[in-house]
Order: C-alpha cells, then sequence, then structure tokens
C-alpha cells in the first residue's frame, strides 16, 4: 500500500491498510553486497546453462527450510543463477534475492533446496485525500486544567476513555510499540521521550537491517510520525497526548521514499520485532504491490509464504501485531474483484475468492481494526468483514460524523515532523488506538502474553451491534455497506470498540 496512497492511501487509508509468547535464541541474519550485474549466461537449476534475458533489476523473496545449511545452500544456487543474496534470514529460511534475468525465478524453482520463490514487485528496482494532513498551530501554554494544549480537539481519547485511564495509568517503561511505518520523527517535542534509538530501524535497504539514526527517521511521509503520536505521544504539558503516553516506542521504517511498503521490508520488520522482544507492533497498511495476493500465483504464494513466516516468528517471540482493515470500504469475507493490483506499475481488473489474502490483515493472529467516526459509527471508507475486523477504533470521519469540539473536525489529531500537529483519518488511524490500548493492556497485565492480550482487548470492548438495515451514510449509496453477525462479534465493529479505561485496571482478566 503505497503510503501517500497515502497517496491512495496506502497506510490506512487508501488501500487496505489495511500469538503465542515465547522467546528462541536467533542466529544473526546474513547480508551480501546488493548490486546484480547481469551475466552474460547462468546456470539452471538442474545444472544445465539457460540463456539470460537482461530485465530491470527485480527483488524476490526465496523460502527454503529454517536452517543455517539449506539456508547457504539456496544462497548458493542463487549466485550460480546470476542473482544476488540482499540479507537471509535464517531463523524463517527466507531470503531476499536480486536478479535482472527474467528466468530468475522460474529457474530456481526447479531446485529442491527452495520451497517456493516470487517477485516481490512487478517493477524494477528504483533509487518515491484521506490522509492528507492538516495542520493546526499548537497553543502557547497547556490548560490549567492539567490537560495538554490540544487535548480538546481529541475526541478520540474520550470516545475510547483513554482520558480515564491516564488517571490510573500512563503505561509502562518496560513496555515497546513497534510502529512499521514510514519513521518516527525522534525529535519531535511530544515524541522524543518515548523514542527509544536502541530497538528502531529501517528495513527499506533492500529488506536489510540498518539502525543509522538516519535511516529510520523520516523523508517523504508524515504518516508513521502522526501514528507514532496516537500511540505514545507525552504527557508533558505540549501538543498532544497519547494513549499510552509513557510507553518506549520502536520506529521501524518499512515505507520507501516512493510510499511502497515491499514484502521484503515487511520480513525484515517483523523479524526484527521478534528479535527484540517488542509486546506490540502497529502495521498501518498493506503490503505491496498487490492488495491481495492469491496463493494460485506462484509470486503472490511465495510472498505470503515469506510474510507469514515473518510474522509466526514474531508471535512466538511475544509480539502481536495489529493491523488496519483498509480504506476501500470492502467487505473483507466477500470479496470478489480487486481493481488496485499491481500498484507499483499499471492495476488491471481480476477475480479474486478467499483465497485471496491482504497482508498482514488475513494472516493468523492479527489483530485488525476497523475505524469509526466522532459518533462511534463505521466510518465511510472502512472496509468490514464478519470474522475479519477484530476490533474497532476512532479513525476519524470528517465527511458525515462532526465532532463537538473546538475544531469541530472529525478526523485524528496526532504529531507530525517539525514539532508539528496535524488531522488524518483513515484505519491508518484506527489501527493505533487498538496498538495503544494494548500498550495499556500489557502495563497492566504484565505477565499477559500475545493471546492473554487478545483476549483482553476483545472481552474489555464495548459491543456495538450491526445497524437494522444496509448501512448507507449521506444516503447517496456511494459508501454502502451491509453488516453481517451479531451484537458480540459483527463485520463493522468485531467484538467491539476498544476501552482504554478498562485496560488500565490491572485486576481486570
Amino acid at each position: 500500500m503505497r503510503v501517500p496512497r497515502i497517496r491512495r492511501i496506502r497506510f490506512a487509508t487508501g488501500g487496505l491498510a489495511l500469538a503465542t509468547a515465547g522467546a528462541l535464541a536467533l542466529p544473526a541474519g546474513t547480508a551480501v553486497a546488493a548490486t546484480a550485474p547481469v551475466p552474460p549466461a547462468a546456470t539452471g537449476g538442474r545444472g544445465t546453462p539457460s540463456a539470460t534475458t537482461a530485465a530491470p533489476l527485480v527483488s524476490y523473496v526465496v523460502n527454503t527450510k529454517a536452517n543455517h545449511g539449506q539456508v547457504k545452500k539456496a544462497e548458493r544456487e542463487i549466485t550460480a543463477l546470476g542473482g544476488t543474496v540482499v540479507y537471509s534470514y535464517e531463523q524463517i529460511g527466507v531470503i531476499i534475492a536480486r536478479s535482472a534475468d527474467t528466468r530468475f525465478a522460474a529457474e530456481l524453482r526447479q531446485s529442491r533446496t527452495v520451497d517456493s520463490v516470487g517477485a516481490s514487485r512487478t517493477k524494477g528496482i528504483v533509487q518515491n485525500d484521506l490522509e492528507t494532513a492538516t495542520e493546526v498551530a499548537a497553543p502557547a501554554a497547556a490548560p490549567a486544567d492539567g490537560t495538554e494544549p490540544l487535548e480538546a480537539n481529541q475526541w478520540d481519547l474520550r470516545q475510547i476513555g483513554a482520558d480515564k485511564a491516564h488517571r490510573t495509568t500512563l503505561g509502562s517503561r518496560n513496555v515497546v510499540v513497534g510502529v512499521l511505518d514510514s519513521g518516527i520523527d525522534a525529535t519531535h517535542e511530544d515524541l522524543a521521550p518515548n523514542v527509544d534509538p536502541a530497538l528502531s530501524v529501517s528495513c527499506i535497504d533492500g529488506g536489510k537491517p540498518d539502525t543509522d539514526w538516519k535511516a529510520w527517521q523520516p523523508t517523504t511521509s508524515e504518516h508513521g510520525t502522526h501514528v507514532a503520536g496516537t500511540i505514545a505521544a507525552a504527557k508533558n504539558g505540549k501538543g498532544v497526548v497519547g494513549i499510552a503516553p509513557n510507553v518506549r516506542l520502536a520506529a521501524v521504517k518499512v515505507v520507501d521514499d516512493g510510499g511502497f511498503i515491499y514484502p521484503e521490508y515487511a520480513i525484515c520488520g517483523f523479524v526484527w520485532a521478534g528479535q527484540h522482544h517488542f509486546q506490540v507492533t502497529n502495521n498501518s497498511y498493506y503490503v505491496d504491490p498487490w492488495m491481495f495476493n492469491c496463493k494460485a500465483d506462484p509470486d503472490q504464494a511465495a510472498i505470503v509464504e515469506g510474510v507469514r513466516r515473518a510474522l509466526l516468528f514474531s508471535q512466538r517471540n511475544g509480539v502481536l501485531s495489529v493491523a488496519a482493515a483498509g480504506n476501500a470500504n470492502i467487505d473483507l469475507a466477500h470479496k470478489t474483484t480487486d481493481t488496485s493490483s499491481p500498484d507499483d506499475t499499471t492495476p488491471g481488473s481480476r477475480p479474486i475468492d478467499g483465497s485471496c489474502l491482504s497482508l498482514p490483515v488475513e494472516l493468523p493472529g492479527v489483530v485488525v481494526a476497523a475505524a469509526t467516526g466522532s459518533n462511534g459509527d463505521k466510518s465511510y471508507y472502512s472496509s468490514y468483514g464478519l470474522d475479519k475486523v477484530t476490533v474497532a477504533a476512532p479513525g476519524g470521519d470528517a465527511r458525515y460524523q462532526t465532532p463537538d469540539t473546538p475544531d469541530r473536525n472529525g478526523r485524528i489529531l496526532s504529531t507530525v515532523p517539525g514539532n508539528k500537529y496535524a488531522y488524518m483519518q483513515g484505519t491508518s488511524m484506527a489501527s493505533p488506538h487498538v496498538a495503544g490500548v494494548l500498550a495499556l493492556l500489557a502495563s497492566s497485565h504484565p505477565w499477559a502474553g500475545p493471546d492473554e492480550l487478545r483476549h483482553l482487548l476483545t472481552s474489555q470492548a464495548d459491543e456495538h451491534a450491526c445497524p437494522t438495515s444496509v448501512y448507507d451514510p449521506g444516503g447517496t449509496g456511494s459508501y454502502k455497506a451491509t453488516c453481517e453477525g451479531g451484537l458480540q462479534n459483527n463485520g463493522f465493529y468485531g467484538a467491539g470498540v476498544v476501552n482504554a479505561a478498562k485496560a488500565a485496571d490491572w485486576w481486570r482478566w
């Protein structure tokens, strides 16, 4: 989901945004030079020479067995075919490779060492409404009542009881939320106290982790900084306040300057989260270039498998991941057509079914967040689906739901780079509300693992019934949606709207 979807809403607003505890000893990943010259010839997977067809340099996800020997063997076969190994995640048996040979994937699939291989994008590697930010000016001083200067405009916090939660706890410094996004402005006055540079990383250099401070700072997008503020903007008398303003944030940059979140970036991000045992990650995006990855396609099947392995690795290391449902008003339980993929070249229309998955939204164990507006009802753009949506949270709806706040702005107010603040809306904004509530739960229930945190989240959510008729905000038919399910679980709100006030109470179990 390219970010300026945030061009298109890549991040939670235009495209689809879109466990088990345990510790593993982790062997370090291996990196090799990432430039791939095109050889005059290459060796086929069965040892026979094959003609090399020059084409743009393309990145591939190569899946093999998760052990050192098999990974090294697969690396040698990649090299023999004229490819280049960018980075190997031995923990999960996933190798990120590059090749400019159009026959590379077909040849490598002949190898008994390789489980699957797929191109992670449909164009060569280049060295680029809903989520458009509207900036606001911050008052010079905090109100006398002890709230933050802009908190009166944060209707979203009051909707989920975060203001009440703060009377009990601001969250624990032992809790880390990984923000897999476009980077976080670590110099922002409201975020600097909580961003942990030692846990932050960039994954956009071909899927290799880069811990240099500049590498994980935002460049072309405000998205990650906005998301971070919703989760944990400090309560320090400046600007806004986050849902869990005392927890730590890790910036995990998975969005490149073109706004894309390619599979290798997400794989790197989830493995990093697992290696460093974050309690929660927020994922306000879908993995590009396919809004839905269909298992019948060998490239897309390999992408699904690689991202699934990385996510599972993080879950086994105690990480619970939250993802945005998406901003296309799609019923994820009854999807039939994809008209936006591939989004890195020329999209076309193709039939899809339940075997075609939006990543990471439709992977097992992910908490999926739908969006609500200030009235508490489904945001007009929010995707939905029975047994697809886990919970709902404020994402904003400036078109049909207007709050009684000084600005009367129905979007979500949060931090943006340069010590600024701005409004944005999308399921990208709903997801960090859920991540913030989970951070409070992890703070008040430090013994809870991913499964327990998920149970607490859903059991404490405020139930919200489906509309009694077809939902048609504005009455024009442009955003019609049908909600399926009952009070305790339905397609619009899942188990209900998250409740931060309950999450702050340690005795609730």
